[in-house]
């Protein structure tokens, strides 16, 4: 349990910086950091971790050789020279301490149309006890609430008393070959934190996701005699019907699932992008769907990938066209397996203590039916993966938005654990 003195320093020390945090926060979600443009944003935040006197590794993904490992996923379309990754490596002399990771993404999903949102999505308006801007939630607010953690444990003249990795990575939201790379890296550590908007509880358990392409062909007619030929975007809706009744099964199995029998219907399935056709009085002669789906953790995927091929060659062949000319399916983009963090490690339970401390209440859980960063240190390496962040609003939404309060105490408590696991030395 954090000292009650160490707890007000550190208290005191968030108060103070506040200010500038929701100033750092507001540049950083200024940043249109979309997938592939993330580098003007890293190279900000590699000047910002260098001016706190953080050693600091700049490096794209194009540079690190990791498709062989567990946990990476196949991109197509993506330039990984343009992929720009982070880690700030905080020292300690002397290793009295446990080592820390402290990790976020920066990449943002796309903002749809501007005129949707109440301010435009890169504007960090301030409202009430609200920030506006696509990432302000996810995760931006996260990524502001490690980095000033760890400056509350200096203003309080402290300093953590063994190696703390500050890390800044993308490809979070589509492969999560950002975290991954900086394991291929060689960054370790007794524990990983992932400040991800989880509301103030531990996200114990993640569905596994998975993303492919459905690429079809047809034959083009004119549309005056439609019936000769054959529509590639209709066959494609066919093969998605029949992906969503896959999912509804799926979601059967789930109910007896130990950590989601309690989640309405957490394995979902998305046709995302859709492009085909060429002209609109000629009858399409191809198709493309870019497509997302959830499994359940402990579910192979292999196992999964084999579901959606038999899927697809089943509505094929009950296609008089599709039987003769197979749609493909092409992985590209996350082959995430599910994760559970087992509960009993040990900073798990320096968490609770602290988060008791800060919030007078004991730490609440959930199961999660999206995907987070933290299995890469959980699944594949052995390092205890723990997601635990702010509250926001507006994930992948307009008028996303992060809760400065809750940010405010997220700091605080992140400090507290930081100081609790690493220990402290003066500085």
């Amino acid at each position: 349990m954090p000292d009650p003195a160490l707890l007000a320093a550190l208290e005191k020390a968030v108060d103070a910086n506040w200010e500038r945090q929701v100033a750092w926060l507001q540049n950083l979600v200024r940043f249109p950091s979309r997938r592939g443009k993330e580098g003007p944003c890293q190279d900000w935040i590699a000047r910002e971790f260098a001016g706190r006197g953080w050693s600091v590794d700049r490096y794209t993904l194009s540079e690190v050789s990791m498709d062989h490992l567990p946990g990476h996923s196949p991109v197509l379309d993506t330039d990984y020279n343009q992929a720009v990754q982070v880690v700030a490596t905080v020292r300690a002399p002397e290793q009295k301490g446990r080592s820390l990771i402290l990790q976020g993404h920066v990449d943002v999903v796309p903002e749809g149309p501007v005129e949707m949102w109440t301010h435009k999505p890169f504007d960090p308006v301030i409202t009430g006890e609200w920030m506006n801007g696509r990432g302000a939630h996810d995760m931006k607010q996260g990524v502001s609430a490690m980095v000033f953690a760890m400056d509350a444990l200096r203003a309080a003249g402290l300093a953590p008393a063994a190696d703390v990795y500050v890390q800044t990575v993308t490809e979070e939201e589509c492969t999560g070959n950002g975290a991954l790379s900086t394991l291929a890296r060689g960054y370790r550590a007794d524990a990983a934190l992932v400040p991800e908007p989880t509301g103030g509880q531990l996200s114990r358990a993640y569905v596994g996701v998975m993303w492919f392409r459905l690429r079809v062909r047809g034959v083009p007619v004119h549309v005056a005699v439609a019936g000769t030929g054959t529509n590639a975007i209709m066959s494609a809706y066919a093969l998605i019907k029949d992906i969503y009744a896959l999912t509804e099964r799926i979601n059967e199995d789930a109910k007896t699932h130990p950590w989601f029998k309690h989640v309405n219907h957490p394995i979902n399935f998305n046709p995302g992008i859709i492009r085909g056709g060429d002209w609109g009085s000629s009858t399409p002669a191809w198709c493309e769907v870019d497509c997302r789906i959830g499994l359940l953790p402990g579910t192979d995927l292999a196992t999964a990938r084999q579901q959606i091929l038999d899927t697809v060659a089943e509505a094929a062949r009950n296609d008089a066209f599709m039987a003769n000319n197979p749609p493909e399916v092409i992985w590209n983009g996350f082959q995430a397996d599910g994760y559970i963090l087992e509960p009993g490690s040990d900073a798990e339970a320096v968490l609770r203590q602290t988060h008791q401390q800060v919030y007078g209440e004991p730490l609440k859980e959930h199961s999660s039916t999206g995907v987070a960063d933290s299995r890469m240190y959980g699944l594949y390496y052995g390092i205890p993966g723990i997601c635990y962040g702010p509250t926001g609003k507006g994930g992948h939404a307009y008028d996303e938005a992060a809760h400065l309060p809750s940010l405010k105490k997220n700091t605080l408590a992140i400090a507290a654990f930081i100081a609790e696991w690493c220990g402290t030395r003066p500085v």
